[in-house]
């Protein structure tokens, strides 16, 4: 695997996690807004992806 598998993992990670979260959150939760949340879901689940991957080889 190179290089780009990895790379699409840590994509479709993102995306699936991303939209769950958008789609499921409620503007009233919390002191963060929405924009926040979706940053800090995509940043976590794109390095899950990814190294994920990476590792299992």
């Amino acid at each position: 695997m190179g290089f780009g598998k990895h790379l699409v993992n840590g994509i479709v990670s993102l995306v699936v996690s991303v939209g769950v979260t958008v789609a499921l959150a409620d503007d009233d939760d919390g002191p963060w807004g929405l924009g926040d949340m979706a940053l800090a879901v995509a940043v976590s689940s794109f390095l899950s992806g990814f190294f994920t991957s990476y590792f299992a080889e």
